[in-house]
């Protein structure tokens, strides 16, 4: 590896990912490594393009969002990119909060049954004790 290129097994160890993953980034475009035969060599850009990738799918951005983005980039529209990505941020955050409050709620009521479980458990065998 040298400073500017990475292979594909450093790219998966760096970044926690297999080698389909990046296959798979490569066949959407969205990676664009040097091919030299079959080896790959991925740059700082497509480096920082699998970061902004991969952040994008933890924030549950889907492919075709992190590529409209990453286009935006390209073209040097770096106040669009800005826009959409905070649009798209507040879209998804929002999304996230709603099912964080589903879960929370349905937290909530499995240890209501949880409680109520263990007082009729409790209950039945002072029951059968007596």
């Amino acid at each position: 590896m040298t400073d500017e290129t990475m292979t594909i097994r450093e790219m998966c160890e760096t970044f926690d990912v297999t080698p389909r993953t990046l296959r798979f980034y490569e066949s959407k475009e969205l990676l664009g490594p040097i091919r030299q035969g079959q080896k790959r060599l991925f740059t700082r850009r497509d480096r920082a393009r699998l970061k902004l990738i991969l952040r994008g799918k933890r924030f549950g951005f889907s492919l075709e969002e992190i590529r409209q983005l990453l286009d935006l980039y390209d073209m040097g529209r770096s106040k669009e990119q800005l826009a959409k990505s905070y649009e798209l941020a507040s879209k998804h955050l929002a999304e996230m909060e709603a099912k964080r409050d589903e879960l929370n709620q349905a937290i909530a009521e499995l240890q209501r049954q949880l409680e109520w479980g263990a007082r009729e458990l409790r209950n039945q065998e002072n029951g059968a004790a007596a």
